[in-house]
C-alpha cells in the first residue's frame, strides 16, 4: 500500500514550524488540503470519488457505533491533528474525536481512531526515504491517544489494522469482502465489504492493477 498523491504547487515560504503552517492554512480556502511533512508545506492531490466514497462509508459506521456504544466521541473527516512534532501535522481520512468541539475548530488535540484510504498510483513525497502513509502510521501509533489506526486500500478489499494493547500493537490484515471489522472499543463491527458500498469494487468493475 502507498500514501496520498501529490500535488505539484509551488511551495509557498519553504520550511515551516508546526504554528506556522496552521497560521498559514487559515489564510488557505476550505477546498485546498495541505499536510506539513518533514517541515514543508505541501498541497495534496483532490482525491478520486472512490476515496471520497470510502470515507464516507467509514464514517457512517464508525458514527451509527459511536451514537450506541460511545456518544461523547464522533468521527468526522479530513480533520487537522497535532501530535506534537513540529515537522509534520498530517490530516487524517477519517478520525475519531471528542464530541464537544467548537463551531469553528479545524484542528483536533487528540484522536482515538485514525484512518487513511491509500492507492497503489500514490507517490512518495521527495525528502523521505519511504511512503508517506508509513511515516503517518508512525505518527499515528505515537499520538498517545489513539487506540486504532485503519490503512483502507483504495485499489482492492485489503484492510490493515493496528490496535494498541497493554503489551504493545497489534496488526492485522483483512481480505476480501467477507472479512470482518470489528474494533470493540469503539462498538464497530461490519465486513470489509461495508467500507467499499456503491463504490465500483462493489459492483465488481474496478480490476486490479497489472504486476
Amino acid at each position: 500500500m502507498a500514501t496520498t498523491e501529490f500535488a505539484v504547487v509551488e511551495r509557498p515560504l519553504g520550511r515551516m514550524s508546526g504554528v506556522d503552517f496552521r497560521a498559514f492554512q487559515e489564510t488557505r480556502p476550505d477546498h485546498e488540503r495541505w499536510e506539513l511533512i518533514d517541515g514543508v508545506p505541501v498541497m495534496m492531490t483532490p482525491p478520486t470519488l472512490a476515496h471520497n466514497l470510502i470515507a464516507t462509508n467509514l464514517q457512517f459506521l464508525l458514527l451509527s457505533a459511536l451514537r450506541q456504544h460511545h456518544p461523547s466521541l464522533v468521527a468526522v473527516q479530513r480533520p487537522g491533528l497535532d501530535i506534537n512534532d513540529p515537522d509534520y501535522q498530517p490530516e487524517p481520512d477519517v478520525a475519531v474525536i471528542d464530541a464537544d468541539f467548537k463551531q469553528d475548530d479545524r484542528i483536533a488535540a487528540q484522536a482515538y481512531l485514525l484512518a487513511e484510504i491509500v492507492s497503489n498510483s500514490d507517490q512518495k513525497p521527495a525528502g523521505l526515504d519511504r511512503q508517506w502513509i508509513d511515516e503517518k502510521r508512525e505518527l499515528y501509533r505515537g499520538h498517545k491517544p489513539c487506540q486504532a489506526v485503519l490503512i483502507i486500500s483504495q485499489d482492492h478489499m485489503d484492510v490493515e489494522l493496528d490496535l494498541r494493547t497493554e503489551t504493545g500493537w497489534t496488526v492485522a490484515v483483512l481480505q476480501g469482502p467477507d472479512a470482518e471489522l470489528s474494533i470493540p472499543a469503539f462498538g464497530l463491527r461490519c465486513t470489509v465489504a461495508d467500507l467499499y458500498e456503491q463504490t465500483p469494487l462493489a459492483h465488481g468493475t474496478a480490476r486490479r492493477p497489472r504486476p
